[in-house]
């Protein structure tokens, strides 16, 4: 792998740079706490593994040279995410101002509680229906691969790599959120937050089709 350094600092801003992952990581840690902000952050794990595997197989640059699958992609991931803002959106308040007092970690909505696997799901789908996703694979990681050395294995290190930054950046999000509550504590906050969310999350959908 060539130029390491340089790829983890860009690995790095890609990251922290705001985007579906960040928006979708803040709504569910924040009206639902920080275990719900850590199941989307290891479905989007499980996504980047996935174009990591995609990758490996040789298959993301097929997509990227087909123009039905990659259009399919793409409009299937504008759908869910515009589906999810629209539900968001509508969505009637589910964080009570007591729990954000005592500091709770807990789901408010307490059938809620077994639905970590609707987060996960989140994070998952959005990921792998993510066109730029791919485009990072196709477009990004090749310049810092040594095509003297072994592809594959380097592929699959960067992958690896850019995986545990994501992860770790949006877990160090996940816990400074989680100590920002107090915030929901000025009236309509949550109110407010949770209907940008939604248009940002159907801003993001309109954005992938444009």
């Amino acid at each position: 792998m060539d130029n390491l350094f340089a790829y983890i600092l860009m690995a790095l801003m890609m990251s922290m740079l705001p985007g579906t992952d960040t928006v979708l990581i803040m709504k569910n840690t924040i009206n639902y706490g920080a275990t719900a902000g850590r199941y989307t952050i290891l479905g989007m794990a499980t996504g980047l593994t996935f174009w990591t595997v995609i990758a490996f197989l040789g298959l993301s640059v097929a997509i990227s040279q087909s123009v039905l699958l990659f259009n399919t992609i793409k409009y299937l991931g504008a759908a869910y995410l515009f589906y999810l803002g629209v539900s968001v959106f509508l969505a009637e308040s589910k964080l009570s101002l007591e729990a954000a007092q005592d500091g709770s970690q807990r789901l408010i909505d307490k059938s809620s509680q077994n639905h970590y696997k609707e987060f996960y799901l989140q994070g998952t789908i959005s990921n792998i229906l993510n066109p730029k996703t791919i485009l990072v694979y196709i477009t990004f990681m090749p310049q810092f691969i040594n095509l003297n050395g072994n592809i594959n294995q380097q592929l699959i290190g960067l992958g690896l790599i850019l995986t545990l930054i994501a992860v770790g950046w949006f877990l160090i999000l996940v816990y400074l959120l989680s100590h920002v509550k107090k915030l929901l504590k000025r009236p309509g906050f949550q109110k407010i937050f949770q209907k940008s969310t939604g248009l940002m999350l159907i801003g993001f959908g309109v954005k992938t089709v444009i």
